[in-house]
């Protein structure tokens, strides 16, 4: 498919910083959620290896783009990639210390992608990144449009790195998308991409997740564990429309501008990094 004309997008790069003091965090951060607590730490785990993926599978073609609005997009992509990953090393860290198990997830992950970035087609390894770069985007999304989800994080420093790692996810969503469309990627190879990454994300939560509450001596309480898995119908992470949006990725044509955020991002640019921004304080 021919590469259409890419709008303006202003994907900027902050130089924020996080920290997260002895005793600062809860065992159980996520509103004392003991699910909800080693589903997000597992995923915390993922960004580091993850976000290093992203970047190198955009810069490796980074040199066939001719767009120079693109050009300055994947600058602005990789700027932002970088500084999730630093940060996200800080609390895992940090995570590690409260007694999950991070580091192994983060190891794990490693290997796994650069085992596909030595097997794979690079332009496999692109779409692949298209594909992830979808589901970071739908749940960061989520999370700025639902107020229901922005409560699961209480008032702690996770809340911060999450909020404002979901608006940068939502400025730059397209861009690894519109670099594989640059390059000539398939929609066949694009649709495979997302399905076999589907299996491996997925596969990779649920497991992960089950292995980092045997570590958890809160989950062998039988009453508090069903309690909060029953708890998951309920998520805002996993409602029908979140679902319809991830799968959508599926259809003939599809492009994340599909989903306009434009004014999402806009109030949260503000609500964080305006002149009254609740993060202002986390900026050089």
């Amino acid at each position: 498919m021919a590469a259409a004309p890419v709008p303006h997008r202003d994907v900027r790069v902050r130089r924020v910083g996080f920290t997260y003091p002895e005793g600062a965090l809860h065992k159980h951060y996520v509103d004392g959620d003991l699910v909800m607590s080693h589903v997000v730490a597992v995923l915390s785990a993922t960004f580091p290896p993850g976000e290093d993926f992203f970047v190198r599978s955009v810069r490796h073609f980074r040199d066939r783009v001719d767009d120079p609005e693109l050009s300055a997009q994947v600058r602005g992509f990789i700027g932002q990639e970088v500084t999730h990953g630093r940060e996200h090393v800080e609390l895992n860290d940090r995570l590690q210390q409260m007694g999950y198990p991070t580091r192994r997830v983060s190891a794990f992950v490693e290997w796994s992608l650069a085992d596909a970035w030595k097997r794979a087609p690079k332009k496999l390894c692109l779409a692949y990144t298209a594909a992830l770069e979808h589901y970071t985007a739908t749940i960061a999304e989520c999370l700025l449009r639902k107020p229901e989800a922005q409560r699961l994080l209480g008032d702690t420093e996770v809340r911060n790195i999450l909020l404002w790692h979901a608006l940068e996810e939502s400025e730059h969503k397209a861009v690894a998308f519109d670099v594989y469309r640059a390059v000539g990627g398939s929609e066949r190879m694009r649709r495979w991409g997302f399905r076999i990454q589907s299996v491996g994300l997925i596969g990779l939560v649920v497991v992960g997740t089950l292995l980092s509450l045997l570590t958890d001596r809160a989950a062998y309480n039988p009453v508090r564990l069903v309690r909060s898995l029953l708890a998951l119908r309920h998520s805002p992470f996993l409602q029908r429309d979140v679902i319809a949006h991830l799968r959508a990725y599926t259809r003939e044509g599809f492009h994340p501008d599909d989903f306009d955020s434009t004014e999402l991002v806009a109030e949260w640019s503000a609500r964080l990094f305006g002149p009254d921004g609740t993060l202002r304080d986390h900026l050089p």
